[in-house]
């Protein structure tokens, strides 16, 4: 009986309404903009939590000046954040993305704080030996070690980024599936709540399959 009302909708259903919206490019266009607030938000905290933990490793002072405002990140509740940002910045396209990527940018720094720490110190050793320079150092001894850290800290970070970027949707932009998913709730609308829901989890898991799971493997080969 509970699969025939409005609380639980069977799966056609929520088929039938992805059709429905993707007819009419309501679901297109929602979904757009929310993957573009992701990649925003991914590529910024995957630059700048990559740099910054690098960093954090290879520097012990700078490590110990920092440990303490990255533990705070990581242990601030996602909400909390948003809802200062937005206070502080305003209901804006900037503060929206900075607040999921702020989210984020501490657990990619810990991850590649850890690898840059676990960099092996044989081939330092050796690239200071022939004298290369600093930058072919990164590309050629620094970058390949830390590439599985890299990988782990984008795959775990877009799972996160996207859930994020629904929150902030939801509390302060007027587009995005998080809004819209806000505004079947308040009509008691599950099958389009699902619907949406369903949509971006599809692109999500494609992302997963289609870019991330090909190079964790290109990126393992060097460890055969």
């Amino acid at each position: 009986m509970l699969a025939n009302n409005r609380l639980l909708p069977s799966f056609s259903d929520v088929a039938a309404e992805m059709i429905r919206l993707s007819a009419d490019g309501t679901l297109p266009y929602h979904l757009g903009i929310t993957l573009a607030r992701v990649a925003a938000a991914f590529t910024l905290t995957l630059f700048l939590g990559s740099a910054l933990g690098i960093a954090m490793g290879r520097w012990r002072r700078l490590d110990a000046a920092l440990d303490s405002a990255v533990t705070l990140l990581l242990n601030m509740p996602a909400l909390v954040l948003i809802v200062l940002i937005y206070v502080w910045f305003g209901l804006t396209e900037a503060a929206a993305i900075g607040a999921v990527a702020l989210n984020k940018l501490p657990n990619t720094a810990v991850t590649l704080r850890e690898g840059s720490r676990a960099l092996d110190p044989a081939l330092m050793e050796m690239a200071r030996s022939f004298r290369m320079p600093r930058l072919r150092v990164l590309q050629h001894v620094i970058l390949p070690q830390l590439a599985p850290y890299i990988v782990a800290a984008a795959r775990s970070g877009l799972a996160l980024i996207w859930k994020i970027v629904l929150v902030v949707e939801l509390l302060g932009r007027s587009n995005g599936v998080g809004f819209q998913i806000q505004i079947h709730f308040q009509l008691f609308d599950v099958t389009a709540i699902l619907a949406y829901a369903l949509a971006f989890v599809l692109v999500v898991q494609i992302i997963e399959w289609a870019a991330f799971q090909p190079l964790e493997r290109r990126v393992a080969k060097w460890r055969t």
